[in-house]
């Protein structure tokens, strides 16, 4: 406590002064300063490897928000504002997305649906709100699509298909029909996508209709009314493709595969659920009862 007064008001008195008066050696005091400090700088430079370690870990996707929840969670007691400071010094920074342009073709002759969402993206409860979208991802021999299928509840991808074509076989209803394995349908489920026509055909409105599914569709040219499937596709191009060399079919398939169901339905952590994984959010609200 001595040691702590000399240290805390070292800037309005002498040090020898404040040590003769609390009866005291200089060169006590002088030894406990040079240890605290050597305790403080090893404890920083811990905390670095740890950042470092796992900025690594995570293939250089995390930023400093996603690293300081992973902190957290391993015990550590540490702010945003300090890691964030670490990884400047450390040159850390997670990977910068570029502008992407999603390719939708909307000129058809099949119904459209109303914007019954009206990007009202946050549910209380699993299988309230799915949404789908598809995007185009280039390797070596060509072009891969993939279609996804969101839960907005946990923002879990329940259903994804990696297709060579466009057709809806390939498309909607592959991912369909393996969100409806992964996830129960529950009556009044509002299923969101855009104007496209793998979505617009009669083939996939009459099988979504037939499991009492409401429809919504983005309105045309309105990439915002569905931005989390937007916003699911962005985290995919900057954290896996780009800066990336180009792969073969089967190698991007497989990159595909673990990005999705190892990386982020499993471990990355989801601003939207407050920097927690999916699974860490489906525990603390007791639904893997009713979920997958």
């Amino acid at each position: 406590m001595k040691y702590r007064f000399i240290k805390n008001h070292e800037s309005l008195f002498t040090i020898e002064k404040m040590c003769l008066i609390l009866k005291i050696s200089p060169s006590g005091y002088y030894k406990w300063k040079n240890r605290s400090v050597s305790e403080r700088l090893l404890k920083k430079n811990m905390l670095k490897e740890k950042i470092k370690a796992l900025y690594f870990e995570f293939k250089q996707r995390y930023g400093s928000p996603r690293i300081t929840s992973e902190l957290h969670a391993l015990g550590y007691r540490i702010s945003r504002f300090t890691v964030a400071k670490y990884m400047r010094q450390l040159g850390l920074r997670s990977k910068v997305s570029k502008k992407f342009k999603v390719t939708t073709n909307s000129k058809h002759n099949y119904l459209i649906a109303d914007n019954v969402l009206n990007r009202n993206f946050m549910v209380t409860k699993p299988s309230e709100v799915w949404v789908s979208d598809i995007t185009y991802i280039q390797t070596k021999e060509g072009f891969l699509y993939l279609t996804t299928v969101i839960d907005l509840y946990d923002r879990k991808l329940i259903g994804w298909s990696l297709s060579n074509t466009m057709s809806t076989d390939d498309t909607s209803l592959a991912a369909w029909r393996m969100a409806i394995k992964n996830r129960a349908v529950k009556k009044g489920l509002l299923f969101h996508s855009d104007q496209g026509v793998q979505y617009a055909t009669k083939k996939f409105a009459n099988t979504i209709k037939s499991y009492g599914v409401i429809r919504s569709m983005s309105r045309k040219g309105n990439c915002w009314d569905n931005a989390v499937a937007e916003s699911f596709f962005k985290s995919l191009k900057t954290e896996l493709i780009y800066g990336n060399k180009l792969l073969s079919k089967e190698q991007m398939k497989l990159e595909i595969f673990e990005y999705i169901e190892i990386w982020y339905n499993r471990k990355r952590r989801h601003r939207a659920l407050n920097y927690k994984t999916i699974e860490e959010f489906n525990y603390q609200n007791d639904i893997y009862k009713n979920v997958a």
